[in-house]
């Protein structure tokens, strides 16, 4: 049996603390869900430890991603955000925060909530990866396509394949722990 050790890509102590307790638990909570989906689109281009680091000012800023609040931010309020050193200074981005929540509240406003939304995609049930190495991980699949291509649809925006196959690793719809994780599903089962 070889070594455990957490995945690779969580480096220093804010990254392994994500890692351990955040990302791939999975998440039903409807805030947490929008606010990762926000945050996600917030990554794009960049890694997620730039938005890691930043993550608090945006939960200052952006009324800790209360949908109903940030919808009702006006354009001086979020061109504001744009002088904060504390954001990510990329218009479209700042303002496509704006855009989700009111996504978000037209989606529920239709009788569906995001979690039924994003779970949909693996049938409300976490799936549970086994990959030995990170080469072995996606960028996206049929499932982020497809979850990618409703948000699209709902009216949110920064919801490429890419980052929602990011926000299904991270939110705990897949487990894309490595084998060699101590937080891979296995692990846990056989520590319980």
């Amino acid at each position: 049996m070889s070594k455990l050790s957490p995945c690779p890509w969580a480096k220093g102590e804010l990254y392994l603390a994500y890692h351990d307790s955040e990302w791939g638990v999975p998440s039903h909570n409807e805030r947490k869900l929008f606010e990762k989906l926000c945050l996600e689109g917030q990554q794009a281009g960049l890694s997620w430890i730039t938005v890691l680091k930043k993550r608090p000012q945006y939960r200052k800023r952006f009324h800790k991603f209360d949908p109903k609040k940030i919808a009702a931010m006006t354009d001086k309020e979020l061109n504001d955000c744009l002088k904060d050193a504390g954001l990510i200074r990329n218009r479209l981005k700042i303002f496509g925060i704006r855009k989700n929540a009111r996504a978000y509240l037209a989606l529920r406003e239709s009788g569906m909530t995001l979690n039924e939304l994003v779970w949909q995609f693996v049938d409300h049930t976490p799936q549970v990866n086994h990959r030995k190495t990170m080469k072995q991980i996606p960028a996206e699949t049929a499932e982020s396509k497809a979850m990618s291509k409703a948000l699209k649809k709902a009216g949110f925006t920064f919801v490429g394949s890419t980052i929602c196959y990011a926000f299904m690793q991270a939110m705990g719809l897949v487990d894309d722990h490595l084998l060699t994780c101590p937080q891979h599903s296995s692990r846990k089962k056989q520590r319980k």
